[in-house]
């Protein structure tokens, strides 16, 4: 079971682990607020692989919000095809670009009740936008992280809000910003959703092994 008394072992394990897989798809625009934030929203509900593609190709067209609104919602939807309700996310994204040019001179705010008041962004994206293009304290928690999380005993909750908020109580401040990235990238290379493979995780003995059926 991890504890507090061994996290910090388990996160050096974790680091040493990712570094043979590729990072999470939106970790490779953190150095912008504005294309963090509209990879944030393209990912939700899509793999990787295809939102990477699709990030590329919108980016190439605009990267800024201004030259975003250049853009019709058919161009934004071609671009970013066939991301997971493309149709709906290219709406979002110009109503988006509108409000950071309305409310914040066109730039991305970089507080999270602020970010929450976008179209189309939850705690997720929110702390995401937060921890990886501000590099401010906030804990992203997606379902890799609310299942790894409650799998190691380390929290017991029910969705990601709760874990989100259980991870504030108990997770040194000094992993906030990483604790997403490690366990998106554990997660779906190796703690996967269904048949973990226990036999080959270097954190298996520190596992609860919470809700877990079939392992190989």
């Amino acid at each position: 079971m991890v504890t507090n008394r061994n996290i910090h072992q388990v996160i050096r394990i974790l680091k040493r682990l990712v570094h043979q897989w590729e990072e999470p798809v939106v970790s490779y625009y953190k150095h912008d607020p504005f294309t963090t934030l509209i990879s944030c929203l393209l990912s939700l509900r899509t793999k990787d692989q295809t939102t990477h593609g699709a990030s590329e190709r919108l980016f190439q067209l605009a990267n800024d919000p201004e030259r975003m609104l250049r853009l019709s919602p058919k161009e934004i939807e071609r671009a970013i095809y066939p991301v997971g309700f493309y149709r709906t996310k290219a709406r979002t994204i110009l109503s988006v670009c509108h409000l950071l040019l309305e409310r914040y001179q066109g730039n991305v705010p970089s507080d999270i009740d602020e970010l929450l008041r976008l179209p189309g962004v939850g705690r997720k994206t929110a702390n995401l936008v937060v921890t990886l293009a501000f590099r401010k304290p906030g804990i992203c928690v997606d379902t890799h992280v609310h299942r790894i999380s409650n799998r190691w005993g380390y929290v017991k909750t029910k969705n990601p809000q709760e874990t989100e908020m259980a991870l504030r109580q108990i997770l040194p401040r000094r992993y906030w910003l990483i604790y997403n990235d490690l366990l998106v990238t554990f997660g779906q290379n190796l703690c996967h959703p269904t048949s973990p493979w226990c036999s080959k995780c270097p954190l298996e003995r520190f596992c609860a092994k919470q809700g877990v059926i079939h392992r190989r």
